[in-house]
């Protein structure tokens, strides 16, 4: 009789194993930020890289009809390659708040030199972690809102001509 229970809860055991398994095979393990877009972006702000005294929150950007929040570093070789839309994009009348993730103010502050500085506004965000309030994991990334701070569009990745022409779209 101890034998056949012991069969059982074995039995028992690798059946439900297996359904997790299963269920775990069916799960997308893609970063996915589909849920994020129309979601709105709240309570935050950033310090100004060069002025301790300056700082940005989410109150500072209902004055503007459009946003991108662009997420960037010095040491980040996709942010040199994205640096000229974003160029382009100043031009554009949008307002382009950067933030510098995990880099030293000094290799911010030489990289923007070097290849122009298309920010309105360059806060730091040192640690990483207040980029994690706005679902980043990596750079770059760029974070489209409107004035009402919805999310319209979010970028993984840096801008290219495609995603520079859909953000010229949205923003008319």
């Amino acid at each position: 009789m101890k034998v056949s229970i012991l069969k059982i809860i074995i039995f028992s055991l690798v059946i439900f194993s297996l359904f997790v398994f299963w269920q775990g095979l069916k799960k997308n393990n893609n970063y996915d930020t589909r849920s994020l877009i129309g979601a709105r972006i709240s309570n935050f702000q950033f310090t100004e890289i060069n002025n301790d005294n300056k700082s940005i929150s989410e109150k500072d950007l209902k004055n503007n009809k459009f946003t991108l929040i662009n997420f960037f570093a010095s040491w980040c070789a996709p942010c040199r390659t994205e640096h000229k839309y974003l160029l382009d994009l100043s031009n554009k009348k949008i307002n382009i708040i950067g933030v510098n993730f995990k880099d030293k103010k000094k290799n911010a502050n030489n990289f923007l030199k070097e290849l122009g500085n298309p920010y309105n506004f360059v806060g730091e965000d040192s640690d990483g972690k207040a980029s994690v309030l706005f679902g980043v994991y990596g750079i770059p990334e760029s974070i489209l809102i409107d004035n009402n701070l919805n999310i319209i569009k979010k970028v993984i990745g840096p801008i290219d001509q495609n995603q520079y022409n859909e953000i010229l779209d949205l923003i008319k």
